[in-house]
């Protein structure tokens, strides 16, 4: 098993799961206006939140360059 501090994975993905997750709310909510960025802020506290600062993923998910 390998392990990945979640929150600076997070951090890290930050601009694309932004856009993923305005395109999603887009796509399910077409007639709603929202605010992505603060959108995207409440789903990564949320994920803070739920998840451990480490979490175990198995190693096929990791690869190392």
């Amino acid at each position: 098993m390998a392990r990945i501090k979640i929150e600076e994975v997070l951090d890290h993905l930050d601009h694309d799961l932004r856009r993923a997750l305005e395109a999603t709310l887009k796509e399910h909510f077409p007639n709603q206006s929202f605010d992505a960025r603060a959108v995207f802020r409440t789903f990564k506290r949320q994920a803070y939140r739920k998840c451990n600062v480490w979490e175990n993923v198995p190693d096929q998910y990791v690869e190392k360059e």
